[in-house]
């Protein structure tokens, strides 16, 4: 159901109820900004550290401190407990660094409370004023891949060879042709502004977004651009609408879901991590972190709307989030512990009081706050939940998935919906559910090289030299929002 600009205001105001506690969320973010992806190695810009540090300062003052306004249960405020928090990013120069400076703002230097006194009575303080060390794991099994933002194509490295065909299959789709021959003498009238870098055969919507990205970080951080006369607030708003069509074609398609496969995987990873959190509210033998951090690109954010089917909300979810951006999964018990409920948010751009993340409505529903029960059914019918499933959406019948889908006479674990699908006491999943999506993710690292060799050839931009103009101070991009 499509809902009313004032009917989805209505439901994002609501608060929670006073009796429902946070007991576990769920973050994930967009890095901030960055060097254009056309000139290796991309690295985040000092800019974009002022974003992630805000964010993660935003997320300590609603989630952690000892005034948060919806401070997780038990989480410690000031010190951090290295058991309450996991923080996870690809292998990616600009999501790792990302994700570091935003703990330093979740979790700033503690001073004297992180001091310690050793047995000769000598007092002992972190270094830089007590600064907080939380890992930051590097892993391969992230929804977005490796080397994310090195790569113009994120398909490329999802493992998934079906995916990776049916985002091809967009070069072909009458839509991506009817706005290829349209929109060519709009990107060959750029050419005096992006030919240092796009030559004429590469000045096309099939270079949408890297074009867009180049432009974009041109004009956040060049003082002086060729022909900048070209980039009216008319030209950059095309370039930056024709990259979100461009994008969002690659990233999902709703006849075909294996498309998003990033967003499947990011839906088992949420849907794994909450439900450690509600068992542990019950098994003391089986404690989990409470507060969940990953970092990714905005692929995975696509594709996980998509799936979710939050463009029914607004169009606006069809589009690239901006640097920073943060999708949050809340939660929540009432003052009993008896009833569960989880409550999606988003917020585009960097988090903060004047840009607070909005509850939106997931899955076709009319409402922010969904029973666990309800949560579970709705995310299970895309989240990606045993080896097997993966193995057959993604066509993969080697390696791991030999095994998995019993080809090679062993004890293959034939992917049950049922057995996946059963949740227990206190409308928790099985924990099959935990192990199978664990097998899962380590599945896509071994299918990472193939998904390299499988690349689309033409996607990538030949380097020449960069834009002529010196580095300016940092500059705000015309290029409106989105959501």
């Amino acid at each position: 159901m499509e809902l009313t600009l004032t009917s989805l205001l209505l439901l994002s105001a609501l608060p929670l109820s006073s009796a429902d506690k946070v007991i576990g969320t769920y973050i994930f973010h967009r890095h901030g900004d960055r060097t254009t992806k056309s000139y290796a190695p991309v690295s985040l810009t000092p800019l974009g550290t002022e974003q992630v540090f805000a964010s993660g300062s935003y997320y300590r003052d609603l989630y952690v401190s000892s005034a948060a306004t919806s401070q997780i249960q038990s989480i410690s405020p000031t010190v951090p407990k290295l058991s309450q928090i996991s923080v996870t990013a690809p292998i990616d120069n600009v999501l790792q660094n990302s994700a570091q400076v935003f703990l330093q703002g979740l979790y700033p230097p503690a001073g004297s409370a992180s001091a310690e006194t050793l047995a000769n009575g000598t007092k002992v303080q972190s270094p830089l004023g007590g600064y907080q060390y939380i890992p930051v794991n590097a892993v391969s099994t992230a929804s977005s891949n490796t080397n994310s933002e090195s790569n113009e194509w994120l398909q490329a490295g999802s493992g998934c060879g079906q995916a990776i065909v049916s985002s091809n299959a967009y070069f072909a789709s009458a839509e991506y042709l009817a706005t290829l021959a349209s929109t060519q003498s709009f990107y060959t009238s750029l050419l005096p502004v992006i030919n240092t870098t796009f030559p004429s055969s590469k000045a096309s919507f099939k270079n949408a977004y890297t074009i867009f990205d180049y432009v974009h970080v041109s004009t956040i951080h060049n003082a002086s651009i060729p022909s900048d006369d070209l980039l009216t607030p008319s030209t950059l708003h095309q370039l930056q609408t024709r990259a979100d069509q461009h994008e969002w074609g690659l990233a999902y398609n709703a006849s075909e879901p294996i498309r998003a496969i990033a967003g499947s995987v990011l839906a088992g990873q949420v849907l794994q991590f909450l439900n450690a959190t509600l068992q542990s509210q019950t098994n003391a033998s089986a404690p989990a972190p409470a507060l969940g951090i990953q970092f990714g690109a905005y692929a995975s954010f696509l594709a996980f709307f998509g799936l979710a089917s939050l463009p029914t909300v607004s169009t606006n979810f069809t589009g690239i989030v901006d640097y920073a951006s943060s999708a949050v999964f809340e939660l929540t018990a009432d003052d009993a512990g008896k009833a569960y409920s989880v409550r999606f948010l988003f917020a585009n751009g960097t988090a903060s009081a004047a840009n607070p993340p909005t509850a939106y409505p997931l899955f076709g529903q009319d409402k922010t706050v969904l029973p666990w029960d309800d949560f579970v059914s709705g995310i299970q019918k895309f989240a990606v939940a045993d080896t097997a499933s993966w193995c057959k959406a993604c066509g993969e019948t080697t390696g791991t998935c030999a095994t998995a889908l019993g080809l090679t006479g062993g004890n293959g674990n034939n992917g049950s919906a049922t057995t996946a699908g059963q949740t227990q006491g206190k409308g928790g999943l099985s924990t099959a559910v935990g192990g199978v999506i664990g097998a899962l993710v380590t599945l896509v690292v071994i299918l990472g090289f193939e998904a390299l060799v499988m690349a689309v050839a033409g996607l990538r931009v030949v380097k020449k030299k960069a834009l002529q103009g010196g580095v300016g101070g940092a500059g705000v991009s015309q290029v409106e929002p989105k959501v």
